[in-house]
């Protein structure tokens, strides 16, 4: 009898954690999913600026990762309150697959730029003349609108001009062919106004706090440092839950009411 009483406290115990758990999981996937939808929605009119589809394809594991979360959560209070042992099996198998989808995520943001952690904290050059390249070529072209209105945000919210400085416009594509004799985009100003950008002074445009370049290279690295700590960290929570589902699952076998 006190071998049957030890293992029924036990077994209660575990439920009682393994419940509190899978609130503290739907909490987490919350974020999971909000961190993800965040990126893509807030952010997504920077990474049209970017070569490189990893660091989308982190936002979009994490959004993926986060649907599991609400779905696993719902199986596994169900198997917790009415102490099933095949449905804490599926369970299991769905804490683990979200974990393996953020711990790629997190991996995929980490080594998106892992190569100049240790050296220069900057893009590769491939992903620099991409972006100086994408200004001269698609700004105000037909079909090129996200481009344009991604480029236009950049300067404005990082307070730069073109992508190494101000002088990249004087090849772009647009400022040649147009008859508005702009010298730099109206969004290159300080105060933007209509052909504003006719005057390259610094005293109108951002030209002497430098390009673009480096302040995109420290917001993408700040982005990838949120989807990796969060896909990473969240991820070994669900260690402890996959933990105490095990123990469930035992105690259950050897408990079964």
């Amino acid at each position: 009898m006190g071998g049957e009483k030890a293992h029924t406290c036990g077994t209660i115990c575990l439920k009682y954690l393994l419940f509190l758990f899978n609130i503290l999981f739907w909490l987490a996937g919350g974020a999971v999913l909000a961190v993800g939808v965040w990126t893509l929605v807030d952010k997504s009119d920077y990474i049209s600026l970017l070569s490189s589809s990893l660091y989308s394809a982190s936002a979009y594991i994490l959004i993926a990762a986060g649907v599991i979360v609400i779905v696993t959560g719902i199986i596994g209070c169900c198997a917790t309150l009415k102490e099933m042992r095949s449905l804490l099996i599926v369970y299991l198998v769905l804490l683990l697959c979200v974990f393996l989808l953020e711990i790629i995520a997190g991996v995929l943001a980490y080594i998106t730029y892992q190569e100049c952690f240790p050296l220069c904290y900057q893009l590769n050059e491939e992903l620099r003349q991409n972006l100086k390249e994408t200004m001269q070529q698609k700004y105000q072209q037909p079909g090129e609108e996200s481009v344009t209105q991604a480029v236009d945000k950049l300067q404005q919210e990082f307070k730069c001009c073109g992508s190494f400085n101000s002088s990249d416009w004087a090849d772009c594509v647009w400022i040649q062919a147009a008859q508005n004799e702009r010298l730099v985009p109206d969004s290159c100003c300080k105060s933007p106004s209509e052909l504003c950008g006719r005057r390259d002074h610094p005293s109108n445009i951002y030209k002497v706090e430098g390009g673009c370049i480096m302040k995109l290279e420290e917001f993408i690295l700040s982005q990838l440092y949120i989807l990796g700590a969060v896909g990473i960290g969240i991820a070994f929570l669900q260690l402890v839950g996959m933990m105490f589902t095990c123990c469930l699952y035992q105690n259950l076998k050897e408990d079964p009411y």
